[in-house]
């Protein structure tokens, strides 16, 4: 056995060149750095030393404990255990170059590391983390189904295999550029090791409330009075209407991502957007991280060397860098700008080729990964370009207002979940492959730490509305879309309102939106439980004990409550497995046994979803603006079980619900006494009183989205509550 050094909260040995560090963070975290000549730079984690305690004993190696981790070091390995053993270094080799770690590790199931499209558990699978358009993201945590992750804080390229073996586990960890960092998140539950993660690199913001509503978007919208005329006609069509997104080009004369209007098509973006908002719509715009040489933020940025050398992209490696990038961005912010759309935030695909026309058009090149940037060689931080990119914009916003930010960006490393960063899919295409590849996607994504992912519903290569085949594949996406985290639509070729699919397609989707809004106080609610550390969409794994799970991509819960089961096949039936215990069917409010496989009927107009007993959902109005307080509840109780709800709101725009300004009022079922409970209001937000209409679920009665008949009705004003039925 090597010599080591005792540190405060762990060891440090030296064998040759090679250093390690072993230091607890917490009871459940342990942190291990490996490295030469160097530590690998930590972009993604922003946690510092804890000064947590760690008994240290010395037998068959040096056993370091907090009492609910411990971790033994041997001359061959490093073994993590809780109880029991559940993780093994066996091998590494560690340099300035690349490096690898391999493991042996316990669980039947292996999930996170980003988004990879259509894999599900990665037991089997090789998967290489960098960022690419359309498919892939790179966020380094692995989670396992015996309820712990691996973080390994590197940010360059690397690749994962794993291997079953008997009765374990082969993970083999390969980075480019080492040295390298990892941190092992023990917890009792999935949760907790996301938790764990969010404690390493940062917690989540909370959205504004008009973020989780419904998004129109295209590629594009060529002028102001486009804009206008769309959203008249939602208002027209009486469909609700929450975002509307200007995509790229609006720039027109100034030259690539210039960064400004082109007053002859948009001749007023301040009028636009108070316009909008006027109508309880808000604007997000498209920025791009590259300029056009021939743009004023060009020259600005190549004159101070705040580009990346060889490249017409921006530094945001580099402080200075990042600041100019936000002082150009907080222009568009005073004209009424809510949200950011950082479009191509990859890496690689961020060059314009054209320079004579500057019309951005781009190709793959070899890009960061071969240049310099203001924290060294571009190989050993590439994939975190994301995470720059949107630190520049978040942290830009949160310096000068209260107002809350909304980003939505292409590409993510660990940690950008604490820049209100919303992740979508791609670039993808329209078929039912696709379509069926995008929720193991989702999920994983969502397991990886980062809550807020959505898709181009309906493809960003879109199909022709008016014909069937796309109308079936557009409606079947976006009753799905309709319970993920962001509601959005987005294409090109072809637009997508809801009126261009007929006047039978344009109902359906207008229910949904409707149903979105109906499920608003449930959804913002949940969202408040992601900012305290929960997940919005959970793989069915994150909430039963149950290996008939583990492997099932295509279902999960969406909240606490409704499992989710999306139709991705052109088809009127499919099969859905319930896990044990009783469920309801959201459409007829019928109870079913789970525990069994069942075939169930799914015509164009319905997307199978069921809701577990013991469970309390609130429902608003579907008409209502999600600006203005609820002031109506229909509180549906699922009966069977006992069952609990907190019912969150707060001014939906600000940040002063970090200061405490939010309300909270708990709702909880007693199945044995047929008696609902209404608790005092928590927390000292003024909101108005609430009338509340109380729906025990049964068949025929308080199903679908349509308003049920209430078995008692009453009028909350922030005091208990008690009602027997």
């Amino acid at each position: 056995m090597n010599t080591y050094e005792r540190l405060d909260n762990g060891i440090r040995l030296k064998s040759g060149t090679e250093t390690t560090e072993i230091t607890f963070l917490s009871e459940d975290i342990v942190k291990i750095s490996r490295y030469t000549s160097r530590k690998a730079p930590e972009l993604a984690v922003t946690l510092g030393e804890w000064n947590m305690k760690s008994s240290l004993t010395e037998s068959d190696g040096i056993i370091l404990s907090t009492g609910s981790l411990a971790v033994t070091v041997r001359e061959d390995s490093i073994v993590f255990s809780a109880k029991q053993e559940f993780l093994r270094e066996v091998h590494h080799e560690i340099s300035d170059g690349a490096s690898q770690i391999d493991y042996m590790a316990s669980g039947d199931g292996f999930y996170g590391l980003g988004q990879h499209q259509g894999l599900f558990n990665y037991l089997g699978n090789e998967v290489v983390l960098s960022q690419r358009n359309p498919t892939e993201t790179a966020v380094p945590l692995l989670v396992s189904s015996a309820r712990y992750g691996i973080l390994w804080d590197n940010a360059s390229l690397s690749k994962l295999k794993l291997v079953e073996e008997a009765g374990y586990a082969s993970i083999a960890y390969w980075a480019e550029r080492g040295p390298v960092t990892y941190y092992v998140i023990r917890g009792n539950t999935v949760d907790d090791v996301i938790a764990g993660y969010r404690k390493l690199t940062g917690q989540v913001p909370l959205l504004p409330k008009w973020a989780y509503g419904y998004w129109q978007s295209k590629e594009r919208y060529k002028n102001q009075a486009e804009l206008l005329q769309i959203a008249d006609q939602f208002k027209k069509e009486k469909i609700p209407l929450d975002v509307l997104v200007q995509d790229w080009m609006y720039w027109g004369k100034h030259g690539w991502n210039a960064l400004r209007f082109d007053e002859d098509n948009y001749p007023s973006p301040s009028e636009l957007a108070s316009q909008l908002h006027d109508a309880g719509i808000r604007l997000m715009l498209s920025v791009w991280s590259n300029f056009g040489r021939s743009t004023e933020v060009y020259r600005e940025f190549s004159q101070k060397g705040y580009l990346i050398p060889g490249s017409l992209n921006y530094d945001p490696f580099n402080e200075e860098a990042r600041r100019a990038y936000w002082a150009r961005l907080q222009e568009l912010l005073k004209l009424g700008i809510d949200g950011w759309w950082l479009d191509a935030s990859e890496p690689e695909l961020n060059k314009p080729i054209d320079e004579a026309s500057d019309l951005g058009i781009w190709s793959f090149y070899t890009g960061l990964h071969d240049s310099q940037t203001a924290m060294g060689p571009g190989a050993n931080v590439v994939n975190a370009f994301p995470l720059m990119h949107t630190k520049a914009v978040y942290e830009g916003q949160r310096s000068v207002t209260d107002k809350r930010v909304v980003i939505l960006t292409r590409s993510a490393f660990a940690g950008q979940q604490r820049h209100s960063a919303i992740i979508w899919s791609g670039d993808i295409h329209h078929d039912w492959g696709v379509l069926s590849g995008q929720i193991p996607a989702g999920l994983n994504f969502s397991v990886s730490g980062i809550p807020y992912w959505t898709t181009d519903t309906g493809g960003f290569f879109s199909g022709d509305p008016s014909t069937p085949s796309y109308k079936e594949i557009f409606i079947r996406w976006l009753q799905w879309s309709t319970f993920t985290p962001i509601m959005r639509v987005h294409g090109t070729w072809y637009a997508k309102e809801p009126w261009r699919f007929g006047e039978d397609g344009k109902q359906i989707i207008k229910s949904y939106i409707e149903l979105r809004h109906r499920l608003f106080p449930y959804i913002y609610s949940v969202a408040r439980m992601v900012t305290d550390g929960y997940t919005m969409m959970r793989p069915l794994f994150m909430d039963f004990d149950d290996r008939q799970v583990l492997n099932i991509s295509d279902q999960y819960m969406f909240g606490p409550s409704i499992m989710v089961c999306p139709v991705t096949a052109p088809s009127t039936r499919r099969r859905v497995y319930l896990p044990k215990g009783n469920w309801y069917d959201f459409w007829t409010g019928k109870a079913i046994a789970g525990g069994s496989l069942i075939e169930v009927d799914s015509p164009l107009n319905k997307v199978p979803l069921f809701v577990k007993e013991g469970a309390i959902i609130p429902l608003g109005p579907a008409d209502q603006s999600l600006s203005v307080p609820v002031s109506q509840l229909e509180l549906r109780v699922y009966k069977g079980d006992n069952a609990e709800f907190f019912f969150y709101d707060d001014d939906g725009e600000t940040y002063a619900y970090e200061r405490g300004e939010f309300a909270r009022v708990p709702f909880s079922w007693v199945e044995r006494e047929r008696k609902l409970k209404i608790g005092d209001q928590q927390g000292p937000f003024k909101r108005p009183n609430m009338k509340i209409d109380l729906v025990l679920v049964r068949e025929g009665k308080g199903a679908g989205k349509d308003e049920g008949q209430p078995d008692w009705s009453t009028n909350y004003e922030g005091k208990q509550i008690e009602i027997n039925l």
